[in-house]
């Protein structure tokens, strides 16, 4: 297993709430998970335990079983920890620091002291793969909120993590960017057989793409599962998208549309085969 918790409770400096309450969690590689829940119910918090920034940046108590790619956190310095775990954050504009893209990519690959032949072949495999030929020599702050997040990710799998992490990464993008986002990182998953956890609020654009769907509330794991099956047990607590409010309206309403659709593509051609029958 990539990544394991059990029974891990934190709290931070100077307070007396647990953040997080015997939170059992895991992660495979190859496997998309979201981790979905209210603000507040400590979805950021086990995100900065799964790359090591707690205990080590934020310090606080720590308690449980923790193993992230055979490490524990607690007894393993961060820059150990971002060998194995990758972590991109909601404001890319918060990990981009250089004059241009192509000095971004290499940035993290020269603080590892990587060979520079092997700096400039993974940046060049990282220009190819994610489309950064024509701002590569731009400056991270000329480039649009999709394109920034594009280069944050670029900039993190550059450094071939086995686990990537990502909180709220869609967030300050319209829903096109997003999903180009989301499903940039579905083709990682797919092509590099990393885990990935992502933590999304708009659950319709993320449910399509992800293997497991993991809700938190009040520091504790409430349910997990199935993304479509979870969405059903948990929709009080995450919320019900408008595609499952749609498709419940119409099968309440005597149409057999199967299964719960994925997309709202699917609902249209699911309520079109129905019309077409009848």
């Amino acid at each position: 297993m990539l990544a394991e918790l059990r029974g891990v409770s934190y709290r931070y400096p100077s307070s007396n709430a647990w953040v997080l309450e015997d939170v059992d969690f895991h992660v495979d590689s190859g496997e998309y998970v979201l981790l979905a829940g209210p603000s507040g119910c400590g979805k950021s918090t086990l995100a900065r335990i799964l790359n090591g920034l707690i205990p080590n940046f934020y310090g606080g108590t720590l308690r449980g079983f923790i193993s992230i790619d055979g490490k524990d956190p607690r007894s393993t310095p961060t820059y150990r920890m971002a060998l194995s775990v990758g972590f991109v954050f909601q404001n890319p504009e918060n990990q981009l620091f250089f004059s241009d893209v192509e000095r971004e990519l290499a940035f993290g690959l020269e603080n590892l002291g990587v060979d520079p032949g092997e700096i400039r072949r993974r940046v060049e495999e990282a220009i190819r793969e994610y489309g950064l030929e024509g701002i590569r020599h731009r400056s991270p702050s000329e480039l649009s909120g999709g394109q920034k997040q594009k280069v944050a990710i670029a900039s993190v799998m550059v450094m071939e993590p086995k686990l990537l992490v990502l909180d709220e990464p869609t967030a300050n993008l319209d829903p096109l960017s997003a999903v180009k986002i989301l499903g940039l990182v579905k083709r990682e998953v797919l092509r590099k057989n990393i885990g990935v956890v992502v933590i999304e609020h708009r659950l319709e654009l993320a449910l399509p793409y992800v293997d497991r769907m993991v809700v938190m509330k009040d520091g504790r794991v409430v349910a997990e599962g199935d993304p479509y099956v979870v969405v059903e047990e948990a929709g009080e607590v995450v919320g019900v998208p408008a595609i499952f409010d749609v498709y419940r309206r119409l099968v309440r309403a005597g149409l057999a549309l199967g299964n719960p659709p994925r997309t709202p593509e699917e609902l249209a051609a699911k309520i079109m085969a129905v019309l077409g029958d009848g």
